[in-house]
């Protein structure tokens, strides 16, 4: 596959995908059914990374649906007061946008409840697609959840083909939320079903888990995902740093250690990261030196994400970044 190398004025990376209302409670450390009051934040996995590269001062779009409704319209001010492209986004008149109500509970594990019956963002036709947008990707980034249902996942493969067909590189972060799906068997199936297709996947301990079976997660269960066409594996550990494979070298990137309050983004603020720093020079995976500077950046700005209540509010500036490693 190309990868096209460029200069600033074309280093576009596109986010794919849902974009919602986050409710996260008032007070932290309590299940939803305790909460006392929500905060209304905007959040959707692939928005956020569209917002966190921005925010680094990336180039960034994003393609989705939302509802023609006022929570829809606000979620598409957010993307272009964040210097988001909004060219990919269509409104439906017939369905709500998504809504999640969100918790990190007092043991640490979070807690989702969604409201999509169905939702404006699973409702994405390729039809519909701005395919002339897709087109000039330098890099896609996509999820698994508009995978769930038709016709969206139809429009999320087509997108998928368009923008690798064009040259882009592929990013490929799951972000498994199992009460979305009819079963865990059939997330298991539709999220490997696209797997052979990315050259960039990032999965977290709790979803290399999932998709191996394996409790233990040792390199070679984490190898297990590895694909022939593959040019970077990355597993997140939290608060305990992440995991970083290629064809040539593997090892670990510590985190930062900061006040946690809300972990909700902060995986998605270390792909916008990453992928800031990757769509203008992809050798930077090719050194071991170079690839482990990214991902100590990209670990500071997901620790920056947890400081605050919501993902998006809390991502990160570059300056943020540096100042958190500089202290470090």
């Amino acid at each position: 596959m190309a990868f096209r190398n460029g200069d600033s004025s074309n280093g576009l990376i596109i986010s794919f995908g849902e974009m919602l209302i986050d409710f996260v409670p008032t007070v932290s450390g309590v299940s939803l059914a305790e909460a006392p009051g929500f905060l209304k934040a905007p959040g959707g996995a692939p928005a956020n990374v569209a917002i966190a590269v921005a925010r680094l001062g990336g180039q960034s779009a994003f393609v989705g649906k939302l509802g023609d409704d006022e929570f829809g319209h606000m979620l598409a001010g957010i993307l272009k007061e964040n210097g988001v492209n909004t060219n990919g986004i269509l409104f439906d008149e017939g369905a709500r946008t998504a809504l999640a109500f969100v918790t990190l509970k007092a043991d640490g594990d979070r807690e989702f409840m969604f409201y999509r019956n169905p939702s404006a963002d699973m409702l994405l036709k390729e039809s519909e697609l701005n395919l002339e947008l897709i087109r000039t990707a330098k890099i896609f980034h996509f999820g698994s959840i508009s995978l769930i249902a038709e016709p969206c996942r139809s429009a999320h493969l087509r997108a998928m083909k368009v923008a690798k067909d064009a040259g882009a590189l592929l990013s490929y972060d799951p972000n498994l939320r199992l009460p979305l799906w009819p079963s865990a068997d059939e997330a298991r199936e539709q999220i490997m079903s696209i797997w052979d297709q990315a050259d960039i996947i990032k999965v977290s301990d709790n979803e290399l888990e999932f998709l191996t079976g394996h409790e233990t997660l040792t390199d070679d269960v984490a190898l297990s995902l590895w694909h022939p066409g593959l040019k970077l594996l990355l597993v997140t550990f939290g608060e305990k740093g992440c995991k970083y494979y290629t064809k040539n070298f593997r090892g670990a990137v510590d985190a930062f250690s900061v006040k946690t309050v809300d972990t909700t983004g902060a995986g998605d603020a270390f792909i916008g990261a990453m992928l800031c720093k990757l769509v203008h020079d992809l050798s930077v995976i090719e050194g071991e030196g170079s690839l482990r500077e990214m991902l100590k950046f990209a670990n500071a700005c997901g620790a920056i994400t947890t400081t605050k209540k919501g993902a998006i509010p809390a991502l990160p500036t570059e300056a943020d970044a540096l100042k958190l490693i500089k202290g470090a």
